[in-house]
């Protein structure tokens, strides 16, 4: 199960004869990874970075040493440090950016996107600026734009190397056009689900990553697994309960956008969020892990624009507050813990 509303119309059946470029807005890990499996699919791709040295490198050298250290790129992958040039002729636009970075992103594609092109939204975050899905942000800056966000149980190091996943695409595009994009980002090891939860999928993108900071300080405290699968669950619970909160479908923070890729962000030390969150447990100071890092560990933004949604929509959400407030107020850690323990006891409400 991947979300709900699922338009009826197969993906395996659409044509792709006459499928356009893909371009994609970001060459870090996850864009680097996306184009990869977009070559090797063979669809024509050109990737966006926007250091010229490191388009150069992906383009004569075909690696990416600072994001992919190790793993050899398709050479097919046409590298470009001129956003003009990516987004030229493109039928469709992958936004690899951080989520803080993706307003200004489409901004600065406004005026070079075909009017047609749909705008796929990788990243997984809410605005800390404005509390906003970056759904909205696309509705403000790229209005006359088709928009979709791709999200799901998703390691880059992974799906830059073949390994199999598969994702959910949520659109409210008509059902032909949204089968058609998810067959253009389909390959033999990448599989994408459909749905027209916008709102659903981002928001469970946006959650899972500050669960998965919760759940990495559980593991940097030596606090057991009984904790960390305490934290999961109840964490899925906040995340179901903002998103419904903000109209999305329950059902959806049960497939591969919410559950799924909790389940992968909250167990894994290849988690920028959950090793951020280990680290802080083991008592390092945030300024010095973020200082260490090249990537960005989302969770760390989304922290504080969720604590504000939460306010904003009034939905209760204990463990997201407890991780903004070790972020962003200095909080103790032990005692936090201590107060998310010590709350009145209430009836399991999923």
């Amino acid at each position: 199960m991947s979300g709900s509303k699922t338009p009826a119309t197969d993906a395996g059946k659409i044509s792709l004869t006459g499928a356009g470029k893909i371009s994609v807005i970001g060459a870090g890990a996850w864009g680097t990874a996306l184009a990869q499996m977009l070559a090797t699919a063979g669809r024509a791709v050109t990737l966006y970075a926007r250091e010229a040295a490191l388009a150069a490198e992906i383009s004569t050298k075909h690696a990416n040493s600072r994001y992919l250290a190790g793993i050899p790129l398709d050479p097919a992958i046409r590298a470009t440090a001129a956003l003009a040039e990516a987004a030229e002729g493109a039928e469709m636009v992958l936004l690899a950016t951080p989520a803080q970075f993706a307003r200004g992103a489409m901004a600065a594609l406004h005026p070079h996107l075909p009017p047609d092109a749909a705008v796929v939204n990788c990243a997984k975050g809410i605005e800390i600026k404005t509390g906003k899905l970056l759904s909205e942000a696309a509705a403000e800056t790229l209005p006359e734009n088709p928009y979709a966000v791709l999200s799901g149980p998703t390691f880059a190091h992974e799906i830059a190397r073949g390994l199999p996943a598969a994702v959910t695409f949520a659109t409210k595009a008509p059902a032909a056009r949204a089968a058609r994009w998810a067959q253009m980002l389909s390959a033999k090891a990448f599989r994408p689900y459909l749905s027209s939860d916008v709102a659903g999928a981002e928001i469970a993108g946006a959650v899972k990553n500050v669960i998965a900071i919760a759940c990495g300080i559980v593991e940097g405290k030596g606090l057991g697994l009984n904790a960390r699968a305490a934290v999961m669950t109840r964490g899925l619970a906040e995340m179901k309960r903002l998103g419904c909160g903000r109209g999305a479908d329950a059902e959806t923070f049960l497939g591969l956008s919410g559950l799924g890729d909790l389940a992968l962000t909250c167990n894994a030390m290849a988690s920028r969020n959950f090793s951020l969150g280990f680290a802080l447990g083991r008592g390092e100071k945030l300024e010095d892990v973020l200082a260490g890092r090249a990537s960005v560990a989302e969770g760390v933004a989304t922290a504080r624009a969720i604590a504000l949604n939460a306010t904003a929509f009034g939905v209760e959400m204990p463990i997201s507050a407890a991780v903004d407030g070790i972020l962003h107020h200095a909080a103790p850690i032990d005692a936090v813990i201590a107060r998310l323990m010590e709350r009145d006891l209430k009836t399991e409400n999923l």
